[in-house]
């Protein structure tokens, strides 16, 4: 049987409702057994600096300096680090 939880919760007024009623129904729990399991990599920072520009020509040499396109994004990853996407992925299973 094949769940889309993302879009059980976005179809619901609110994803705690949808929550709440699958604590009251624990169903659920035959379900997840033998599922893989799953950790979490840790994706925060080591450090955050905050750098403060007098105008754009200082922006465009720390740009060049560091090697990366500064957009309007409100922080970079130095040195650049590749976009994740999750949100497109599913499990299914095959079998």
């Amino acid at each position: 049987m094949e769940y889309h939880v993302h879009r059980m919760i976005s179809t619901e007024k609110n994803g705690i409702e949808y929550l709440v009623r699958m604590k009251k129904n624990e169903d659920w729990k035959k379900e997840w057994q033998g599922m893989p399991e799953f950790e979490m990599e840790d994706l925060t920072s080591f450090r955050k600096i905050v750098v403060h520009f007098r105008n754009q020509e200082d922006i465009d040499k720390f740009a060049e300096l560091i090697g990366q396109k500064i957009t309007k994004a409100p922080s970079l990853w130095y040195p650049e680090w590749e976009k994740r996407r999750y949100a497109d992925k599913r499990y299914v299973d095959e079998s």
